[in-house]
Parts: structure tokens; sequence; C-alpha cells
């Protein structure tokens, strides 16, 4: 992940700093856990690269919880888009068994814990998939975006993050 990041950051480097880790933040995949790591890299500073990653990373999540299903529907008409969104939710549902085991918390951790498909889009996009009501799946998703960003501070910023709060 840090070699894309590292090339946007370089292929974007006219680019307002702020508005390019809000973007990256905004993207699956990449989401906070790219934005934290371009915002050290382009020197932007702690807090307000935590502020900028984490509305960026959450952004999408409303719009993911409430209208996928929707969106999925239209798609599959297609026959090019109906084959990705199938991919897509069978790659999704593979997932399930940490939320089955675990529920709220199992859904938090897959959240938050930063690894390669995992975070908030996949996140929503599971509780979508597995129906979780909006009411128990957001908290859920917002809880593990703040222990990704807490995760991805310690590992962008390091301990002196820590220190600078005091």
């Amino acid at each position: 992940m840090s070699g894309i990041v590292n090339w946007i950051a370089t292929t974007f480097a006219g680019w307002d700093h702020e508005l390019l880790i809000f973007i990256i933040s905004l993207f699956p995949i990449l989401e906070l856990r790219g934005g934290m790591i371009a915002a050290a890299l382009l020197g932007v500073p702690y807090l307000k690269a935590l502020i900028i990653c984490v509305i960026g990373n959450i952004l999408p999540i409303p719009f993911i919880l409430l209208l996928i299903e929707k969106i999925f529907d239209f798609l599959r008409r297609f026959k090019t888009t109906g084959r990705f969104v199938n991919f897509l939710e069978t790659k999704t549902m593979k997932k399930r068994d940490k939320i089955d085991k675990w529920g709220f918390w199992g859904l938090v951790l897959f959240t938050g814990i930063p690894l390669p498909g995992t975070g908030g889009w996949t996140g929503a996009l599971l509780a979508s998939l597995l129906r979780i009501p909006v009411k128990k799946s957001a908290p859920a998703i917002g809880l593990g975006i703040c222990l990704a960003a807490a995760i991805m501070s310690f590992i962008t910023y390091g301990i002196p993050w820590i220190v600078s709060l005091f």
C-alpha cells in the first residue's frame, strides 16, 4: 500500500497536501490508512492529518450502508458490471465469519485492524450485505475507524505524536 501512496504523493505533488490526503482517505482500499501514510510522507502536521483522514474515511460510509444494495441491483442489469458486483459480494461475504462470531465487536475489529481487505468500505459493505441494521453497524464502523486512526497514528507518526498531545 505504501508504494501506491508514494506514487500518488509524487504524481500529485503540486496539489494541496490536505486535499490530496482527503481524496486518498475517500478511496476504498487506501482509506484512512493510505491517507495517514501520505500525510506523514508529505509532512502534514499530525492533528490536521488525523482530522482530515478520519472525515475522508467516514464520509462514504452512510452512502454505502444506505444505498449499496440499490446500486448493486441497478448494476446487475448489465453483464459486465453484474459480474463485478457478484465478484465483490462473493469476496466480501468470505469475511463474514468474524462478524458472525463476534457481532458488533467483530465489525469494530474488522473495520479497525489495518490489514488488506479490511476497513470502513469493506465493513460497511459487509454490514449491508448481512443486513445489519444501520443503528448497529454505523457505530461499530465509526469505532473501527477510530481504532484504525489510533493504529495508523502510531505507525505513521510514531511515539512523538503521543508526546505532542501533552
